[in-house]
């Protein structure tokens, strides 16, 4: 029987699983009543997926616009439908490229670029998913995006497979920065591997993996959750005494707060998380999202 739990759980998401069925696989062996997630994988991607679950739902939002670290493998000299190692062969060609040549380019897609988004994405046209247009063969016109790559390095290399890192602003595709890898060294490339290491503040190093996860005895997982306000790490936080918790709790603006106008602060009294609210011209805290069960402040 399923019920209320809350929290996030820091995933090492398998390769082949999809981010939704990682969920839904973590959001049993909870025997949890609501989850979500913060972004999505692609099935052939591993790493750092963050789940949420119960009033932890609440923030998901939090990490869309963080910035990720991703190690992954390219390999050079072949191109493919979907630009990684999930689509068909589209062309073989030689590869003669020299370490000082692939420098060069790597340093080209370094700084602020535009991406023009794969077919193969969950991009929305006229309300439908760019891979479904792609799945029956239709090509959809798609506007460059301006994305930012703060770091981009080859780690090694292998005869013609790479393994780079790459530091992104939100909406990058490391497999188009592949695809266009290729296209610019000239001999076409696609993405062989992709793991996701770190977003935002939060890094692989605190998350399990969902066989982990399930090896745990049933009534040892919900203790590997972090607490509701887990993602808001980096959030401004205020205390309320307890006639402001009282007035915060039912909806109602809190006077007299002392913060930084048009702030959005986490919201506390004492140990209890309360929410997240909005600080106005003249000190008042106003409410922008409640939780219904206060937990405990890992600050």
């Amino acid at each position: 029987m399923r019920h209320p739990v809350h929290g996030v759980l820091f995933l090492d998401k398998p390769q082949g699983m999809s981010s939704n069925n990682a969920l839904q696989k973590a959001r049993w062996l909870l025997a949890a009543l609501k989850g979500g997630h913060t972004g999505t994988l692609d099935p052939m991607a591993t790493g750092l997926l963050p789940l949420t679950f119960g009033e932890a739902t609440k923030f998901s939002q939090t990490l869309l616009d963080a910035d990720k670290v991703y190690e992954a493998t390219v390999q050079l000299g072949i191109t493919t439908t979907t630009a990684d190692a999930e689509g068909e062969v589209l062309e073989a060609l030689p590869v003669d490229v020299s370490d000082a040549q692939l420098e060069a380019a790597l340093a080209r897609l370094r700084g602020e670029i535009e991406q023009v988004p794969p077919m193969y994405s969950a991009l929305k046209h006229h309300g439908k998913a760019l891979y479904e247009y792609a799945r029956e063969g239709v090509e959809i016109p798609r506007e460059p995006r301006r994305v930012h790559i703060y770091l981009l390095e080859c780690l090694g290399r292998e005869g013609d497979s790479l393994r780079i890192r790459v530091e992104c602003s939100k909406g990058t595709y490391v497999r188009t920065l592949a695809s266009d890898l290729g296209a610019m060294l000239g001999c076409g490339a696609h993405l062989t591997a992709l793991r996701r290491t770190r977003i935002g503040p939060f890094h692989l190093e605190g998350s399990i993996s969902l066989a982990d996860f399930e090896a745990l005895p049933a009534d040892q997982r919900p203790a590997r959750l972090a607490p509701v306000d887990a993602l808001l790490v980096h959030q401004p936080a205020l205390q309320l005494d307890e006639a402001g918790r009282r007035s915060f709790t039912h909806g109602q603006a809190v006077r007299g707060c002392v913060g930084l106008a048009g702030q959005l602060y986490k919201v506390y009294a004492g140990q209890d998380f309360l929410g997240v609210g909005t600080l106005g011209e003249v000190g008042e805290l106003s409410p922008t999202r409640l939780v219904a069960t206060q937990v405990t402040e890992t600050a």
